[in-house]
């Protein structure tokens, strides 16, 4: 597996350097940070890497607490405040060609941050350090990096490798030895492809700390924490209400509680802390997620696993800060947990409906059992939450009727579409069940592994419509900032996970839009895609900072609204269409130069009977004086119901009639369609007016939106 996924990162390195021969306007795309963090109350020089990074003059970030000087090109001092929380910030380049898509950059405390230095390759020249620490260093070619710490016996020294986690390519290999060179301990992937060691130290004395890249590949960094702080594995239990207090016992390391669980079988045991925590009391944090640490650690690749997540993350409050926050699910289900034994079929654990239960397989080969009757014959909705939740279990779920029959399985869900990848090893479904009956529902990993490690939430309920819906740049096939050429367009797509049987309009529109930046209203009917498009007066000030997109949908237009956060996602690294893509706090966009052309529909909302066509004008404005080509605009993501073909306006044509034909069936609602504007246009980046070359310039048109009604009987 390790192989696989080196050789993965391998391919994804080169698409991410293939992406630089599209040929679009120029877009910065920003590789990589180093070093990958610093701690609160200090400074620190990084370095950019990237693709149209030569004038970037200055770095935006998702706090107020950071600030940055340029040095020097592609060099900044970064300050962090010391009043910036622990965890993980998006920072983004602002240059020429707007701003760039967000890298992760690592705040801590309580640790001295320390700078590799070579040569340290050897256990002759190994770099000495502290505890507490935070290293920065970078992968060597053909080679490892070595640092040496002291320590005492009965010390327990948490060694992590931060590197995917901070969307570094690195696949560490973690080492320790001993006085004599003795390996005592190493990893590969813990946190997701991150080691982790947990080392108990046997005796007073120097032990080396060995970092390398699985295939030993170089230029690839890294940020090595050697401490004995506070570090949480988890807690226990995992699922939550607003506002309402939660007695939680921790298990970790160096908790200092003295208290100790039993211990997983070649593990030292974790310690134990008990701890009452009482989450927000607004009720809008169901249907939410915030995060203090970017989530993804759950994955060997960056996933969007949390878009169908309604939770949070906090830190436990032990003396001295605990290293690792960990997630919970919010219900407003009142939880409760797991209770052995219900390891039988023949002896499950009885629940009530709507059941909302924090479980664990606590040995492996457990399997939990659970019953409840129904109160009415229809469908019932289940959920098992594992890799939302940080937690390694792999579960799956099955339900049964009162004579032992199978009546269905659930297993993976989500879904993975270009950038976005939702896909998760999380069960979820709905099943038609009948009335005043009994059935259990068995809840087991699929590998039957079982420890500390391996928590879920479990939930069935009757139908509650609802939905989440994601946002992600959809313009360029890899990591890519939103930007918006004055007089032209940007698009994101719209992800949308619906809940419970969930299939009616959803309306999403932006907020907090800066001057001459505006959105219309988007529709989407029954479906889990939609595409919302930005536009710019051709005399918008210059801008970079963030929008708001809200949604509100209804199950029927007699229904009360639901509101919901569109939550933003961006694209990590690009390999084809397999998705790396991870949460970003903020949907940040830029308003740049002025574009070459625009696309409109006219009228921009038209209402049309099912079986019948909708009859249109596409317009074309032309805004550069030397570009008077054709423009071809070609549909994108319209649903099934809706047919059209690729039209072109002519050169020199600036507009077509535009017919969209609604077949019978389609259901009565309200449709935003979107095309995407293609031309070929002369164009230099050379800002003094260098050679022009034909350049393919995308640009999606603004909107239309139809209504569609029955057809007449």
């Amino acid at each position: 597996m390790s192989f696989l996924r080196s050789t993965r990162a391998a391919l994804i390195a080169l698409a991410c350097c293939a992406t630089s021969a599209l040929a679009e306007l120029p877009t910065i795309y920003f590789e990589r940070i180093q070093p990958l963090g610093v701690a609160a109350g200090s400074s620190t020089e990084v370095t950019i890497i990237g693709r149209e990074v030569e004038d970037v003059p200055s770095l935006h970030f998702d706090h107020p607490g950071f600030s940055a000087e340029l040095v020097k090109p592609k060099q900044f001092r970064i300050t962090v405040s010391k009043e910036v929380p622990e965890g993980t910030y998006d920072v983004r380049l602002v240059g020429r060609f707007g701003v760039s898509n967000p890298r992760q950059f690592a705040v801590s405390h309580g640790l001295t941050d320390v700078t590799e230095k070579e040569p340290n390759q050897t256990a002759a020249e190994a770099q000495v350090v502290a505890l507490n620490v935070a290293i920065n260093g970078t992968s060597d070619a053909n080679a490892q990096d070595v640092f040496r710490f002291a320590a005492k016996r009965g010390m327990r020294i948490s060694l992590d490798c931060q590197a995917m986690r901070l969307e570094s390519l690195l696949d560490a290999t973690l080492i320790v030895t001993g006085p004599g060179g003795q390996i005592l301990a190493s990893n590969g992937d813990y946190h997701g492809r991150d080691p982790f060691i947990d080392f108990l130290v046997p005796a007073d004395g120097e032990y080396d700390v060995i970092v390398h890249d699985l295939s030993y590949r170089g230029g690839h960094p890294y940020r090595l924490l050697i401490t004995d702080r506070p570090h949480v594995e988890n807690i226990f239990p995992r699922a939550v209400q607003p506002g309402q207090a939660v007695e939680f016992v921790a298990l970790g390391r160096n908790l200092k509680s003295g208290k100790f669980a039993p211990a997983s079988e070649g593990e030292p045991p974790l310690e134990e802390f008990r701890f009452t925590y009482t989450p927000p009391s607004d009720p809008a944090t169901i249907g939410g997620y915030t995060f203090l640490e970017h989530p993804t650690d759950h994955s060997v690749l960056p996933t969007a696993a949390t878009c169908t997540l309604s939770g949070l993350q906090f830190r436990v409050p032990v003396e001295g800060g605990a290293l690792h926050p960990v997630n919970v699910v919010v219900a407003a289900t009142p939880p409760s947990v797991e209770v052995e034994p219900n390891n039988d079929r023949e002896q499950p654990q009885p629940i009530k409906l709507p059941a909302v239960i924090s479980g664990r397989f606590d040995a492996p080969r457990d399997a939990d059992w659970f019953e409840f009757e129904t109160d009415e014959a229809g469908p019932y909705f289940f959920d098992v939450y594992s890799e939302r939740i940080a937690g390694r279990a792999d579960p799956y779920l099955v339900v049964v009727d009162e004579n032992g029959n199978t009546v269905q399985e659930l297993d993976d869900f989500g879904h993975r579409m270009n950038a976005f990848d939702g896909h998760l090893r999380d069960p979820a479904g709905s099943i038609n069940l009948q009335g005043k009956k009994k059935y259990r529902v068995l809840v087991q990993d699929r590998y039957g592994r079982g420890g500390p490690r391996y928590q879920y939430v479990f939930a069935v309920r009757r139908p509650e419509p609802d939905f989440f819906i994601a946002a992600i740049h959809s313009q360029n096939p890899g990591p890519a900032g939103t930007n918006i050429w004055r007089g032209g367009t940007a698009s994101l797509d719209l992800v949308i996970h619906q809940r419970d049987g969930f299939n009616g309009e959803i309306v999403v529109t932006a907020e907090d839009l800066p001057p001459g930046v505006h959105a219309a209203p988007v529709s989407v009917t029954n479906n889990n895609r939609g595409t919302i498009v930005l536009w710019a007066d051709e005399d918008a000030p210059e801008f970079i900072g963030p929008i708001r997109l809200k949604a509100v949908g209804r199950q029927t237009p007699e229904s009360a609204p639901v509101e919901r956060e569109v939550r933003i996602y961006t694209r990590v690294w690009g390999l084809g269409g397999d998705g790396s893509s991870r949460p970003s706090r903020d949907l940040v966009i830029g308003v740049l130069d002025r574009a070459p052309y625009s696309l409109k529909i006219v009228p921009e909302r038209i209402t049309v009977e099912a079986g019948k066509k909708a009859e249109l004008k596409l317009v074309a404005t032309r805004l550069w004086p030397e570009f008077n080509g054709k423009i071809t605009a070609i549909p994108l993501q319209f649903p099934g119901n809706f047919k059209v073909g690729t039209v072109e306006v002519p050169e020199g044509v600036s507009e077509i009639p535009l017919s969209i034909e609604v077949q019978e069936n389609s259901r009565p609602g309200n449709y935003t369609l979107v095309f995407n504007g293609q031309a070929q246009v002369p164009y230099s980046k050379d800002p003094q007016g260098g050679s022009k070359q034909n350049t393919l310039v995308t640009m999606p048109c603004l909107p239309v939106t139809l209504s569609v009604t029955e057809k007449a009987k």
